[in-house]
């Protein structure tokens, strides 16, 4: 058996989706000694997160060069039985096809897009979602909204969460503290958000939020630290922090490669997370890995995610989200409740049980397969 899987995210700071196929890979890799499986990279260090067993072919970065050229030539070369995409499958494509979609936030809410953007995705993403075998998706509430959205068979969508890898985990306090000084010069205590500056992560609502609370709470002496690379938004995320009067106190610090942002989740006092739309939420789960208190948002697949383990608001309220931010800060006993659930509910997300799942998936589709060309065959030659 042959999987291929376009893994073009992987050494290319792609965020939540490199961080899927990474784990998915090695996933693989730990369960599945029988199979082949194929890499689809387009970064030089890619190779290095790629389970040594894998052959690895090299396509192009360029997502127009890649989809319609380079995946269906590899692809009539490799002959799998399936290719393994998110979001996008290649044109012509011969083999069955297990797309991941992890959220259709640009169906739900287009005014968080660019205009060139918004078109491609609602051009490629329903295309590939109907002609493809299965949907993976990493929620039950994504699984809904894609099935309704596309008008898919419900059942042709699989909801398999997604999970903290085993490197997120708890650091003395105290160590983690010195790191974060020392490495980005930010002063304990601070509260954490990670995420890229989008609109769909509502940084602007968290920062002004932030600002009120200081307002209202006078002799806080608390830094909100921003984690996440910048994008076409972030000039307006700065000109928020700008115009907050509290600049001194917002911190942004760009992309973090994991072993520092391990370092940052421990440090902190607890974690914020405002997202107006998430298909999963993995910030929420890495940071409760780490043991840290969690506010986030009630919408969209997060309270699914954080269950009973985090303080909810609506990311609509800047009242509710420094209420929750205000709660964790004066109350200690809450805080430190809301760490050991937060803890606890992260060890219920394993990627092993991500992986297992998406590779009975993709048994799944390949049986299926070989039954259809066995019914093409028997009517040739009945023919």
């Amino acid at each position: 058996m042959r999987f291929s899987v376009d893994a073009h995210a992987i050494g290319r700071r792609l965020t939540g989706n490199e961080v899927y196929v990474t784990n998915l890979l090695k996933g693989f890799a730990a369960l599945d000694r029988s199979a082949e499986f194929m890499a689809y990279v387009s970064s030089g260090r890619a190779r290095a997160s790629v389970p040594e067993r894998f052959t690895v072919r090299r396509v192009s970065a360029n997502p127009f060069v890649r989809l319609g050229c380079d995946l269906p030539r590899r692809l009539r070369l490799d002959r799998p039985q399936l290719l393994h995409v998110q979001y996008t499958a290649p044109l012509g494509c011969r083999v069955p096809v297990v797309a991941s979609v992890h959220d259709i936030s640009f169906e739900e809410h287009p005014e968080f897009f660019q205009p060139l953007r918004l078109l491609q995705l609602r051009y490629t993403v329903p295309r590939t979602v109907r002609a493809s075998a299965r949907v993976l998706t990493s929620s039950e509430f994504s699984r809904r909204q894609i099935a309704r959205a596309y008008g898919v068979d419900p059942e042709k969508v699989v909801a398999i969460a997604n999970a903290a890898g085993p490197g997120w985990r708890p650091l003395p306090r105290g160590a983690a503290s010195v790191a974060a000084l020392q490495r980005f010069g930010i002063r304990a205590p601070f509260v954490l958000s990670v995420g890229d500056l989008h609109p769909r992560k509502n940084q602007v609502g968290l920062i002004r939020a932030f600002a009120g609370m200081l307002r209202a709470q006078a002799g806080l002496a608390h830094s909100l630290v921003l984690v996440g690379q910048d994008t076409w938004f972030s000039p307006q995320v700065r000109r928020a922090a700008r115009e907050s009067g509290v600049a001194e106190r917002v911190v942004f610090t760009g992309f973090v490669a994991d072993e520092e942002l391990l370092k940052l989740y421990n440090a902190c006092e607890f974690f914020v997370f405002p997202s107006f739309y998430e298909g999963f939420g993995l910030p929420v789960l890495e940071a409760m890995a780490c043991g840290r208190a969690v506010a986030c948002s009630n919408t969209s697949a997060l309270p699914e995610v954080a269950d009973a383990a985090a303080l909810l608001f609506d990311p609509a309220s800047g009242d509710e989200i420094a209420r929750a931010m205000l709660d964790l800060i004066l109350d200690a006993e809450l805080r430190q409740r809301m760490e050991r659930l937060a803890l606890a509910r992260s060890t219920q997300f394993h990627w092993h049980k991500t992986a297992e799942k998406t590779l009975e998936v993709y048994y799944q589709v390949a049986a299926g397969a070989r039954r259809a060309d066995r019914k093409v065959q028997h009517a040739s030659r009945s023919g």
